[in-house]
C-alpha cells in the first residue's frame, strides 16, 4: 500500500481524497495555488506544497510543478481527482516514468478512450451501440454536408477533444452547418488545441445515463449501477440521481453489461464512466467514457454503501475486484452548489462568504471546502459544495432534499440553491418525466430566492 499519496487537484474533491485516505492510514500532500492557499484542503492534508500563481495553467496544469512536488515530499502515488490533469495521457505517462503511482487509468487507455471518434471506434469495435455518425474526423464542411446527409438530419456535431458543450452544435439543415461549422471550429481550437470535428445523429430529447464501473490490472471489470445526469445548462450536470426514475430492471441488465463490456474490452485499470444517451424507447447509445472519478460518484456510494476513492487507491495498489455488479439499495439525489446567480443566466458569483450554514441530520451529506470568511476565487470552476440526500425511497429523497435546501443557507454570494429549490417542486422533476431538453423551458421563479 501507498505511504504518501499527493492530490493534484483543489476544492472539495481534494477535500474528498484526503479523508478517504487518512481513514487509510496513508498520508497525504495537497498542492495549491496562490489563490488557493486557505483553502482546506491546504489545511487537512500532512503536507502542503504551493505549486504556482492562480491561473491552472501555471499551476494545477503545471506537470513539471506537480511532479516536483511529489519528488520533494517523496509521495509514491498521485491522485488526480477529476478535471485538471485526470485524463491527461502525458501526466499519467510522466508518473509512470518518474516511478510515481498514477491512481487513474494507465495512458494508452486515457488516449483510447479519450479522443471521442477513437473511442466510437473502440466501442463499435466492442460491440457497445453507438449512435450513427461520421467515421472519423471530419475533413471540412463540405465533408460535413455530405455526412450529414448520409446519417439524416437532425445532426450533431462535436470536437473529438471536447468536453463541457464546447465545440458542440446541433444542426438541423445544411444552412446551419454553413453557419455554425467555422465557430464550432474555432471553439474547439481555442478551448483544446485540437479543431478536430466528428458528426453524430441528434438524439432528440434523451436522458442521459451513466453507468458506474471499475476495472483491474488483471483484466475485469465490474459495474456500480447507473446515476440519471439529465438535468443540465449547456451540457453542465446541475443535479444526479440513482436509481435513475426512467430505468428498469430490464434496462439497467443490458446498461450495466454493455459497460463491463466495453471496460474489459480496453482492459481498463480503476474507476470510469460509460455515459449514455437513451431514447424514449429505451435504446441506449455509447457517448463517451470519463477515464476518472466523476463529481456525482457520491449518489453510487450512498446506495450501495462503495467507497470509490477507496476502491481507486486499492486498485492502483494492484488489488483484485470481485467482480461483483451492484444494484442500487436506497435513492440518492446530489444538487451541485455552484457559486453562480440563476437569476442572472447563471453568472459566476466569486467573492466572500460571509456567513453560512450546511446542513445535516439522517441521509444528508455535504462535500465541500468553503467556510464563513471564504474567498472564492475567479479563477475556477464555480462549483463551492454538493449536497447529497439518500433515503428508501425518490419521494422521500425529495422530501429530503427539500428540507435540505431550506437548511442551506450561503451569504455574500449568490449560489444555485434557489434553482435547486425550484426544481424539488416542479411537477415535472417530481414525475421524473426530464430529458435533457429539461432546462430548455426553465424559468426561474424569484420567490424562491429568499425563503428565510
Amino acid at each position: 500500500m501507498f505511504k504518501k499519496i499527493l492530490i493534484a487537484n483543489r476544492g472539495e474533491i481534494a477535500m474528498r481524497i484526503i479523508r478517504t485516505a487518512k481513514e487509510m492510514g496513508i498520508k497525504t500532500v495537497a498542492v495549491y495555488s496562490t489563490a488557493d492557499r486557505d483553502s482546506l484542503h491546504v489545511r487537512f492534508a500532512d503536507e502542503a506544497v504551493c505549486v504556482g500563481p492562480p491561473a491552472s495553467a501555471q499551476s494545477y496544469l503545471k506537470i513539471a510543478n506537480i511532479i516536483a512536488a511529489a519528488e520533494i515530499t517523496d509521495a509514491d502515488a498521485i491522485h488526480p481527482g477529476y478535471g485538471f490533469l485526470s485524463e491527461n495521457s502525458k501526466f499519467s505517462k510522466t508518473c509512470k516514468d518518474t516511478g510515481i503511482k498514477f491512481i487513474g487509468a494507465l495512458p494508452e487507455q486515457i488516449d483510447r478512450m479519450g479522443d471521442k471518434a477513437s473511442a466510437k471506434a473502440t466501442m463499435i469495435e466492442a460491440g457497445v451501440p453507438v449512435v450513427p455518425g461520421s467515421k472519423g474526423i471530419l475533413k471540412d464542411l463540405d465533408d460535413a454536408k455530405k455526412t450529414a446527409k448520409k446519417i439524416g438530419y437532425p445532426v450533431m456535431i462535436k470536437a473529438t477533444a471536447g468536453g463541457g458543450g464546447k465545440g458542440m452544435r446541433e444542426i438541423f439543415s445544411d444552412k446551419d452547418l454553413d453557419k455554425h461549422f467555422d465557430s464550432a471550429v474555432q471553439e474547439a481550437t481555442a478551448a483544446f488545441g485540437n479543431g478536430g470535428m466528428y458528426m453524430e445523429k441528434l438524439i432528440v430529447n434523451p436522458r442521459h445515463i451513466e453507468i458506474q464501473i471499475a476495472g483491474d490490472s488483471r483484466g475485469r471489470a465490474c459495474h456500480l449501477s447507473e446515476r440519471d445526469c439529465s438535468i443540465q445548462r449547456r451540457h453542465q450536470k446541475l443535479t444526479e440521481e440513482t436509481p435513475s426514475p426512467f430505468m428498469t430492471p430490464e434496462l439497467r441488465a443490458k446498461m450495466g453489461e454493455a459497460a463491463v463490456k466495453a471496460a474489459e474490452y480496453i482492459g481498463y485499470e480503476g474507476v470510469g464512466t460509460i455515459e449514455f444517451l437513451v431514447d424514449k424507447d429505451g435504446n441506449f447509445y455509447f457517448m463517451e467514457m470519463n477515464t476518472r472519478i466523476q463529481v456525482e460518484h457520491p449518489i453510487t456510494e450512498q446506495v450501495i454503501d462503495y467507497d470509490l476513492v477507496k476502491e481507486q487507491i486499492l486498485i492502483a495498489a494492484g488489488q483484485q475486484i470481485s467482480g461483483k455488479n451492484y444494484l442500487p439499495k436506497l435513492h440518492a439525489i446530489e444538487c451541485r452548489i455552484n457559486a453562480e446567480d440563476p437569476y442572472n443566466h447563471f453568472r459566476p458569483s466569486p467573492g466572500t462568504i460571509t456567513n453560512i450554514n450546511i446542513p445535516g441530520g439522517h441521509g444528508v451529506r455535504v462535500d465541500t471546502h468553503v467556510y464563513a470568511g471564504y474567498q472564492i476565487p475567479p479563477y475556477y470552476d464555480s462549483m463551492i459544495a454538493k449536497l447529497i440526500v439518500t433515503a428508501q425511497t425518490r419521494e422521500e429523497s425529495l422530501a429530503k432534499m427539500r428540507r435540505a435546501l431550506e437548511e442551506f443557507y450561503i451569504e455574500g454570494i449568490k449560489t444555485t440553491v434557489p434553482f435547486h429549490r425550484q426544481l424539488m417542486d416542479n411537477h415535472v422533476y417530481i414525475k421524473g418525466d426530464y430529458t435533457t431538453a429539461f432546462m430548455e423551458t426553465f424559468e426561474m421563479d424569484p420567490s424562491y430566492e429568499n425563503q428565510f
